[in-house]
């Protein structure tokens, strides 16, 4: 699996936007979330990516000060009552055991979590034990991670074994009693 195929299973995850609609109020852009009903200043995510709806499809480019969006071969202007989504960023303790676990490892993990309908987006708590061990010649241990999704809350233990051989059991429980074991294991 190549860093592309990594990246579009995690592109193509649910719940990866913050949706709304954006007004121009007192001379500044504001962002209201369409799940929360919580409006922000649209300023806090100048440079990042977002995406406009506009044409009947959604269309991805970087916002820039005074309601810009670049596009790759165009710049678009917000209009009032325009809808955007914003892309949500992975806790970061996730993002880093997402880079170091190898690719069986990781399309296992994703894949499963989406079948019990989590996102990985939907991560809520992540302890990163591996992290710890960075300098280390042979790596053991677990990190714990849980996700909630509205609907469901799921912890997930994730035992690694990094010496001769490579181990990583991903142990699945949802708060309804239901349990998912898998395993990788490489020699």
């Amino acid at each position: 699996m190549s860093q592309t195929q990594r990246s579009k299973l995690l592109e193509y995850q649910i719940r990866a936007f913050t949706e709304g609609s954006i007004e121009y109020i007192n001379n500044q852009w504001v962002f209201f979330d369409s799940e929360t009903e919580e409006a922000s200043l649209l300023e806090e995510y100048l440079h990042q990516e977002i995406e406009l709806f506009r044409l009947n499809r959604w269309r991805k480019g970087i916002l820039f000060e005074e309601g810009k969006v670049c596009l790759p071969n165009e710049t678009l202007f917000l209009e009032d009552q325009d809808l955007i989504r914003i892309r949500k960023h992975l806790v970061y303790s996730l993002e880093k055991i997402l880079e170091d676990i190898n690719d069986d490892a990781f399309f296992q993990f994703v894949t499963t979590l989406n079948s019990l309908h989590f996102s990985i987006y939907d991560c809520i708590y992540c302890y990163n034990h591996l992290s710890f061990l960075e300098n280390e010649r042979g790596k053991n241990g677990v990190n714990f991670m849980v996700f909630d999704n509205q609907e469901q809350i799921c912890n997930v233990q994730h035992h690694f074994c990094y010496l001769e051989k490579t181990s990583d059991r991903f142990e699945f429980t949802l708060n309804s009693g239901k349990r998912v074991v898998i395993e990788k294991l490489i020699s």
